[in-house]
């Protein structure tokens, strides 16, 4: 059985065959982890299928929100300088736009640059 064993470690092949000659092969999971409630997208936050036209930048990294109001003065996270959008509303100093990746948020106007027109 020993020697069994030193033929196998060496041959390396033959190591990883089974009875029949059928190649083992392991799946690798990673341990299931919950995320926090904020690493979660609402529903009425994501347009499909996204935006494939663009009317304005930002111009920096920039905050947003899923829902603007006075009960949700943190983000709920950043995009990053130069990010393409969507203007579908502006609501005073802020205004609802889309991303190239569906992300239906609120953003402060003043961070908005209008793109020139493709044609």
């Amino acid at each position: 059985m020993n020697g069994e064993r030193e033929h196998r470690a060496r041959g390396g092949r033959e190591d990883a065959r089974g009875a029949r000659g059928e190649e083992k092969r392991a799946v690798l999971r990673p341990d299931a982890t919950v995320l926090r409630s904020e690493a979660v997208i609402p529903r009425d936050n994501v347009v499909r299928p996204a935006p494939n036209r663009f009317s304005h930048v930002l111009e920096e990294m920039h905050p947003y929100w899923f829902e603007r109001s006075e009960q949700a003065p943190q983000p709920d996270g950043m995009l990053p300088a130069g990010t393409p959008v969507l203007l579908l509303r502006e609501e005073g100093d802020h205004c609802r736009v889309v991303t190239g990746t569906g992300l239906y948020v609120t953003v402060e106007r003043a961070n908005l640059r209008k793109r020139p027109d493709d044609g």
